[in-house]
């Protein structure tokens, strides 16, 4: 926590810093940007909002939230439209400012990272305390205007695809589905200078060539296959080139560049070319965080950086060269990576991949063998140097249980160490696979069980050094065995 003197000294240094005297303003820059922006990162938890954890909420969830800023003073909430199962998508709003800011997140519906980020900025746009004067340089130069769920059929089933099984940022152009119509008329309607196209990646992208994970990624969505850059596009670039430098800050060597392979169809082009400045950002992947909620805290960091320096036009000093320098988007991450394990007569890497099923408001992973050979390219969150160690595949425990509860009974450690790897269940529900974190695969009894080794099968298996078993690979997690 930091005591009240900074805070008074800082007040009084922000408000120097939005001021006009330049040379202030570039003191300013150089010395309090970080600590301005390392104060909004510990001071997160205060605006975080509680009563979301989890990425896997539903729409029902988001209204209860929305309700109590229906009548607020500082954020009006307002329904914008119906999906195509007939669910309210709201609009909010916030300032009186002449620059206009769009933002829609969810648009696909299992990507809900920045969704809760955007709760989180309800809060803090509504709070009162000492970062005030940061609040009413936002709120006096610009107007916001927020869709935090764009796509709500597409939430409840947390699926990327509307209720009409259409992507709907495919759908710029036909307006096939009403949640496009919306967003177009939004477009229209507002006419907003800047939109913020806010989506989730796969957490498998790399920030270029290397092991980092590109934990946030951007791009300034092309207007053509040429990859032209007019004014609308210069502005989305100069902004992304200020909002990497800040957020460096936090995960340094963790920004990546979305490709700018032109797509025609899709909507941050489309808002491109129709007068809005449109940044996408994407939410990937961070070590330790299968829920996002570091990276939702990230969201909170990049959008407020982003309204305030399209509040005070610093962006406008920005060059165009440092955006083509963030590294590109590369997939290069394993959840599990094992190097340099024997396999029959061959030495070879496997990358192993946890896909998520999502079941009710949870889920469960399914570890899958990506792929295998030379992956001498590629990373893994988690990596082990199989150096004197042979695959061996896993046995059937040949009694069938009843209900899991019988699995926890049984001396699991030492079926590991005799080679058993599965057992079956008479009666066992999708969810409760979610729950149990034992280090042997279950399967119901109507299921096969195969430890063969190959690409696009289950990552079931043992690691033996001279013949004894080290390792269980168990639906695509490491375990170590004790002797």
């Amino acid at each position: 926590m930091i005591s009240k003197k900074p805070y008074l000294t800082f007040s009084v240094v922000f408000l120097l810093w939005i001021g006009k005297d330049e040379s202030i303003y570039s003191l300013q820059k150089s010395m309090q940007l970080s600590n301005f922006y390392q104060q909004l990162f510990d001071s997160y938890s205060r605006y975080c909002e509680s009563e979301i954890k989890y990425r896997r909420f539903k729409h029902k969830d988001l209204v209860v939230l929305l309700d109590k800023f229906e009548k607020n003073n500082i954020l009006s909430n307002s329904i914008t439209g119906k999906s195509y199962q007939k669910r309210d998508i709201y609009l909010l709003k916030a300032g009186t400012g002449k620059i206009k800011i769009l933002l829609w997140s969810q648009m696909h519906g299992d990507e809900a990272t920045a969704t809760m980020a955007l709760l989180d900025i309800f809060n803090f746009l509504t709070a009162n305390d000492e970062l005030n004067a940061f609040r009413e340089k936002i709120l006096s130069e610009t107007t916001l205007y927020f869709v935090p769920m764009l796509n709500p059929d597409g939430a409840e089933p947390f699926e990327r695809r509307t209720a009409q099984c259409i992507d709907m940022n495919r759908d710029a152009l036909q307006l096939q589905t009403p949640e496009a119509k919306l967003l177009k008329q939004l477009q229209h309607d507002l006419k907003p200078d800047f939109g913020f196209n806010l989506h989730d990646q796969n957490t498998h992208y790399t920030a270029g060539a290397t092991r980092n994970p590109a934990t946030i990624t951007f791009l300034a969505p092309p207007i053509d296959a040429q990859n032209t850059i007019n004014d609308v596009r210069k502005r989305a670039i100069q902004l992304i080139v200020q909002l990497n430098q800040h957020i460096q800050t936090f995960i340094p060597n963790q920004v990546g560049r979305w490709s700018d392979e032109y797509e025609p169809r899709a909507f941050g082009e489309n808002m491109q070319k129709w007068g809005t400045s449109t940044i996408l950002v994407e939410s990937g992947g961070y070590p330790n965080d299968p829920e996002k909620q570091f990276i939702r805290k990230l969201n909170f960091i990049v959008l407020l950086d982003a309204f305030y320096q399209i509040a005070t036009q610093s962006y406008q000093n920005e060059k165009l060269e440092p955006y083509t320098a963030i590294p590109p988007n590369e997939k290069r991450l394993f959840d599990l990576l094992i190097k340099n394990v024997k396999v029959k007569d061959s030495i070879v890497d496997i990358g192993i991949i946890h896909n998520e099923t999502t079941v009710g408001s949870s889920f469960y992973y399914n570890g899958q063998i990506y792929d295998w050979g030379d992956l001498s390219v590629f990373y893994g969150y988690e990596e082990l140097d199989g150096q004197k160690l042979q695959v061996k595949e896993g046995k059937l425990y040949p009694q069938k249980l009843s209900v899991i509860d019988d699995v926890a009974r049984l001396p699991i450690a030492e079926l590991l160490q005799q080679g058993y790897l599965a057992v079956q269940i008479d009666q066992i529900t999708p969810e409760q696979r979610t729950t149990h974190t034992l280090p042997i695969h279950i399967i119901s009894a109507k299921d096969d069980f195969s430890s063969k080794i190959g690409e696009g099968k289950e990552a079931n298996f043992f690691l033996t050094e001279n013949g004894k078993i080290r390792y269980a690979v168990v639906n695509g997690f490491l375990h170590k065995v004790e002797p």
